[in-house]
């Protein structure tokens, strides 16, 4: 078998076989295929499309490049739920006690930020003492225990994944929904899920900004998943504004407790709701989308959900007080209030730009080694469709610098206000499975 061969067959649009692919990942994990040809593999690739045997193949070859988290000591179904990325995304930190609360295990493996904000492991790291770097045997422990425990990725998980995405990066191929979706879908297997939600997001402030985009993903990803032998949702949800309210590591933090305590944004509340219910319904812990739904629903109303984010934090080290203290939790020197120049209706936020503005206040990475400031963001008091007087507070700036005149600016151009009534996008646009 030869490469040269495999881009050749590619480049003419036909379909590379289970033992062809495993070649061909195999080859280019262990350095006996060079970057040059596996760069023309993955253009051939971005041009002719991969079957979804293809595809399935290819992502299983990429699990199997390296290590496999082993959850098979815990009991129950496991149900992992993967976000494509946004800004104000909270729902992990949000889901994972709420399933958890009602029976479902939840053994979560998450990732540092890179970009607007820290990642959902930066926004735990918010809660004094919160530990993040478990045993397999200790994670596994804490999730029968407590059907729920929070693990930052470690290992050698998918290297055919990581070294592939850093050659689409400089190649051009990044936008290529196989590639993609075998990339994320690599990860999410390898670590050991027995089911899996996916919430993909579609917008202004999504990697996927159309939704035709947004349904090729996710349709992607569920067929990969299932043809994997794991149960594959996606629910396609709107991003073309922030998520919530709150942009930013302890900001987050606090609307997450919020929100399980029926207080949060309604938006935030109701995806969250509509994604629990899909993981809920997975786990085999109702016997319709209806049930799962009331179940969530009522352990918020009972305070169970609350309480079980309080057994979750103390039973990884942390200072659980917060929860009923939210004013522990990492606080900016400086508020500073953004105000609308105009009255009107909110007709757009661009949500990349508010992420950008979070960022440049130090709540994001710009490189995988930046120090993230935990207690800096923003929090928006007005989102589309709402009525604003010309002086109303649209933002507020929470930093530690004293000179936020740029990220002022860079909020005023995010935000759009116009004279006429504005009709909101719907928060659900389609669910997969």
């Amino acid at each position: 078998m030869r490469m040269v061969d495999l881009i050749a067959k590619k480049r003419d649009g036909h379909a590379l076989t289970k033992d062809e692919i495993n070649y061909m990942i195999n080859g280019y994990t262990k350095e006996e295929i060079p970057d040059y040809q596996m760069s023309a593999m993955a253009m051939a690739l971005y041009f002719q499309e991969m079957t979804t045997e293809e595809r399935v193949a290819l992502t299983m070859a990429m699990v199997e490049s390296g290590d496999q988290v082993d959850l098979s000591d815990i009991e129950g179904i496991k149900v992992d739920k993967h976000s494509t990325g946004g800004v104000g995304d909270t729902t992990t930190l949000i889901l994972a006690p709420l399933v958890a609360s009602v029976g479902v295990p939840v053994a979560k493996m998450s990732g540092r930020g890179l970009g607007h904000t820290g990642g959902t492991i930066d926004k735990l790291e918010s809660i004094e003492g919160f530990q993040v770097e478990l045993t397999a045997e200790k994670f596994n422990q804490l999730v029968n225990d407590q059907k729920v425990a929070v693990i930052g990725q470690s290992g050698n998980l998918t290297p055919a994944d990581k070294k592939l995405y850093g050659l689409r990066d400089v190649t051009a191929t990044v936008n290529s929904i196989p590639l993609i979706a075998s990339s994320i879908m690599s990860k999410k297997i390898a670590s050991g899920a027995d089911a899996i939600v996916l919430d993909v997001k579609t917008g202004s402030g999504a990697f996927m900004k159309e939704l035709d985009d947004a349904k090729q993903l996710a349709k992607a990803m569920v067929d990969i998943g299932n043809g994997a032998g794991r149960n594959t949702i996606a629910v396609i949800s709107d991003m073309n504004q922030p998520l919530g309210y709150a942009v930013g590591n302890a900001l987050e933090i606090k609307e997450a407790i919020d929100t399980l305590r029926g207080q949060g944004p309604e938006d935030l509340y109701e995806l969250c709701l509509t994604l629990g219910s899909q993981m809920v319904l997975l786990a085999k812990k109702a016997d319709s989308l209806e049930e799962a739904r009331e179940k969530l629903e009522e352990s918020i109303a009972s305070g169970k959900a609350i309480e079980k984010f309080k057994a979750f934090i103390t039973s990884q080290g942390g200072d659980a007080t917060v929860v009923d203290q939210p004013e522990k939790l990492p606080k900016a020197k400086h508020v500073f209030e953004v105000k609308a120049q105009k009255s009107g209706y909110v007709r757009e936020i661009i949500a990349d730009e508010i992420g950008t503005s979070a960022s440049m206040l130090g709540a994001g990475r710009l490189t995988k080694d930046s120090v993230i400031d935990l207690a800096v963001g923003v929090v928006l008091q007005k989102k589309i469709g709402e009525v604003v007087n010309k002086g109303d507070v649209i933002v507020r700036i929470y930093s530690n610098q004293e000179n936020v005149e740029e990220v002022e600016e860079r909020i005023q151009q995010a935000y759009s206000i116009t004279d006429q009534k504005v009709s909101v996008q719907p928060l659900i646009y389609d669910i997969i499975n």
